[in-house]
């Protein structure tokens, strides 16, 4: 399924990471999921949000450099093999994976990919 998720560029110093999740929780916006980046001076969190949109807006009016952008996330079965069989098949058809995460909803695994071909790899999940 394609998905919006919120990335946020973080200073990498203490409590930046909270002042996020801070304006987020101000504005009553969940928390799904999120990954984190590290780079020299700055990271990046991304996230999935209970509303994108609406956590672009206001975290740019905090002052934190945000966008939105697609990504997939794709149920993946607990059991050996699982993640492997879903590259597999992405990599057969030459989709090339940015960048992933994994986290659990309700009691289904699910893997968030980030391709520069959200459509073909969101169409080759669903023929799974």
């Amino acid at each position: 399924m394609i998905v919006e998720q919120i990335s946020v560029f973080v200073e990498n110093k203490a409590g930046s990471i909270e002042k996020v999740t801070k304006a987020l929780a101000d504005a009553g916006i969940g928390i799904r999921t999120f990954c984190t980046e590290d780079g020299s001076d700055f990271g990046i969190l991304r996230m999935l949000v209970t509303d994108p949109k609406k956590a672009e807006t206001v975290l740019k009016n905090s002052g934190f450099s945000a966008f939105c952008n697609k990504v997939v996330a794709a149920k993946c079965a607990n059991k050996t093999g699982s993640l492997s069989y879903l590259l597999n098949k992405l990599a057969e058809r030459n989709v090339s994976v940015e960048y992933m995460y994994a986290y659990q909803d309700n009691d289904e695994a699910k893997v968030v990919l980030r391709t520069k071909d959200i459509e073909l790899c969101n169409t080759i999940i669903e023929e799974q």
